[in-house]
C-alpha cells in the first residue's frame, strides 16, 4: 500500500457537482434573477409613468380654434379717426367683445349654421375670454388694421376645447354652468363646417399664465424665460466659485483638521433637505436684505446654495481620478505647481467637471420647495424684461408652474400641468445629451 492510499480517499473533482456546489448555483440564479426582475419593474414603473404624463400632456400641444373673418369697425375702434394709439386704447376689451360676437353670429348665418333654441351669449360663450384682448392688442400693435377686414384664429372655450379631446362629454356637460349639450350640439355643426379645427398650439409655449377661467389661453411663456434667467444665473455663480474651490481643495490645500472640518461640511451641505435652502433665502435675501420677492436673483441664489456642494464634490472627483503620474511627470520636467494644475490636470479633468456641473444644473432646474418658499409660486403673468433688469422682475419656473397648474380645480389645467412636465423633461434631456457629448468632445486618454 502507497502513501496516498494510506491516506484514505481523494477528495471529489471540482467538476462534479455536489450539494454545496448546487446551493451556490442556486443562489446565484435567484440572485441574477432578482437582479433581472428589479430591472424590468423600475423600466416598467419608468415606461409606465412617461405614458401617463405623455397620454395626459401631449393634448396640451393642441387646441381647438375658430378661424372667421372679422370686420374692424372704425367706428367702435376709432371714432376719432386719428388712427392714433392713445386714442384708441380707451377702447376697452368690452367693445372688442361687441365686435367678435357681431362677427361670429354673422358667420354662423353665412354658413348656415343652425344656432335655433340658443341665446346670444351661449353662443359666444364658444370663444375664449381672452380672444378680445388678444384682438385689441393686435390692434394696437397696428392701428392701420383699422376699417378693413382680416382674419383671425381665436382660441375656442376651455370646454369646448375638452370636448374635442374627449375630457367633456354630453352627460358631464348637463351639469357644467359653463357648457351645455345644446351648445355642443352647435360645436358638432361648427366643425362639421369647417369653422372650428384644432391645431397645432404654439401659445402653450408663448403665452404667460391665464386665470382660472381662461384655461385654454395659459401658457408656459413666463415660466420657460425664468427657467433660462435662473439657470444662467446659477450657471455664473455655482461654476466659477465650484470648481476654483474643487482645485483648491484637491491641490492646494494642506491637509489639516481645517480642511477635514471644511470637507465634512462640504458632503453635509449637500444632504441638506432643499427646502431647508428655501427658508435659509426667505430670511437672508427676502427679510434681511430686501430683495425682491418671486425674482429671478432670489431664486438663482437659493438654488446656488443647493447645487455649489453638489458641483464641489463631483469637480473633486473629476480632479481625484487624473493619475498621479500626470503630475509627477510635469513636476519632473520643470512645471511648477500652478503650470501643473492649469496645464495638464485641469484639461483631463475637465470632460468629468463638465459632465458633473451639467448635471448638478439639470437637478437644480427641477427644484421645485426653494422657490415655493421665497414666492415665485405667484401668478405671474407678465414677461420679465431683459437681462440685467430683467433678474429683479417677478417671474416663475418650470416646475413651480406645474405645481400651480395642478392645484387649480378645472380639468383642463391638470392636462396643462402634464404638458409643462413635457417640456420640463425635454429641457433635462437636452442638458443630459450635452453633458454626454461635452464629456466625449473634451475626453482625453491617458
Amino acid at each position: 500500500m502507497t502513501d496516498v492510499s494510506a491516506q484514505g480517499p481523494l477528495p471529489l473533482s471540482l467538476l462534479t457537482k455536489d450539494a454545496r456546489m448546487n446551493r451556490r448555483n442556486s443562489a446565484e440564479t435567484r440572485f441574477r434573477f432578482y437582479g433581472l426582475a428589479a430591472i424590468g419593474l423600475s423600466l416598467a414603473t419608468l415606461v409606465f409613468m412617461l405614458w401617463t404624463i405623455f397620454s395626459d400632456g401631449v393634448s396640451a400641444f393642441f387646441q381647438a380654434k375658430i378661424t372667421m373673418p372679422i370686420s374692424l369697425s372704425a367706428e367702435l375702434l376709432d371714432p376719432q379717426g386719428n388712427r392714433n394709439r392713445a386714442e384708441m386704447t380707451k377702447v376697452t376689451t368690452v367693445g372688442y367683445n361687441k365686435l367678435l360676437a357681431q362677427a361670429f353670429a354673422a358667420e354662423l348665418a353665412a354658413r348656415g349654421i343652425d344656432t335655433a333654441g340658443l341665446k346670444a351669449s351661449e353662443i359666444t360663450a364658444l370663444i375664449s375670454k381672452d380672444a378680445a384682448g388678444d384682438l385689441r392688442a393686435s390692434v394696437l400693435a397696428n392701428p392701420t388694421m383699422v376699417g378693413t377686414t382680416i382674419d383671425v384664429e381665436l382660441l375656442a372655450a376651455g370646454r369646448v376645447d375638452g370636448y374635442f379631446k374627449g375630457r367633456v362629454t354630453r352627460e358631464t356637460a348637463e351639469r357644467d354652468n359653463q357648457i351645455s349639450p345644446a351648445q355642443l350640439d352647435l360645436v358638432d355643426r361648427m366643425d362639421e363646417a369647417g369653422l372650428l379645427q384644432s391645431g397645432w398650439n404654439w401659445s402653450f409655449l408663448t403665452n404667460p399664465d391665464a386665470s382660472d377661467q381662461r384655461p385654454e389661453a395659459a401658457g408656459l411663456g413666463v415660466a420657460i424665460l425664468g427657467s433660462l434667467y435662473l439657470m444662467i444665473l446659477v450657471a455664473l455663480m455655482c461654476v466659477p466659485v465650484g470648481v476654483a474651490a474643487s482645485i483648491y481643495l484637491e491641490e492646494f490645500a494642506p491637509k489639516n483638521r481645517w480642511t477635514d472640518l471644511i470637507e465634512v461640511n462640504i458632503s453635509n451641505l449637500a444632504a441638506v433637505p432643499s427646502i431647508v435652502y428655501g427658508i435659509l433665502g426667505l430670511a437672508i435675501f427676502i427679510n434681511f436684505m430686501g430683495f425682491p420677492q418671486s425674482s429671478s436673483l432670489v431664486g438663482a441664489l437659493v438654488i446656488s446654495l443647493m447645487t455649489l456642494p453638489t458641483i464641489i464634490i463631483a469637480s473633486r472627483a473629476a480632479i481625484r481620478a487624473v493619475p498621479p503620474s500626470i503630475r509627477d511627470a510635469a513636476l519632473g520636467v520643470g512645471a511648477s505647481k500652478m503650470q501643473t494644475v492649469f496645464h495638464h490636470v485641469l484639461p483631463l479633468a475637465a470632460p468629468g467637471i463638465l459632465t458633473g456641473t451639467i448635471l448638478g444644473l439639470a437637478t437644480a432646474l427641477g427644484e421645485t420647495a426653494p422657490l415655493l418658499l421665497i414666492g415665485m409660486v405667484a401668478f405671474v403673468d407678465n414677461y420679465p424684461s431683459a437681462p440685467p433688469d430683467g433678474f429683479l422682475d417677478p417671474a416663475t419656473a418650470l416646475p413651480v408652474q406645474v405645481y400651480g397648474w395642478a392645484q387649480r380645480a378645472d380639468p383642463a389645467f391638470i392636462e396643462r400641468s402634464s404638458g409643462a412636465i413635457i417640456v420640463l423633461l425635454a429641457f433635462l434631456v437636452v442638458m443630459n445629451v450635452a453633458a454626454i457629448l461635452l464629456r466625449r468632445r473634451f475626453e482625453r486618454r491617458w
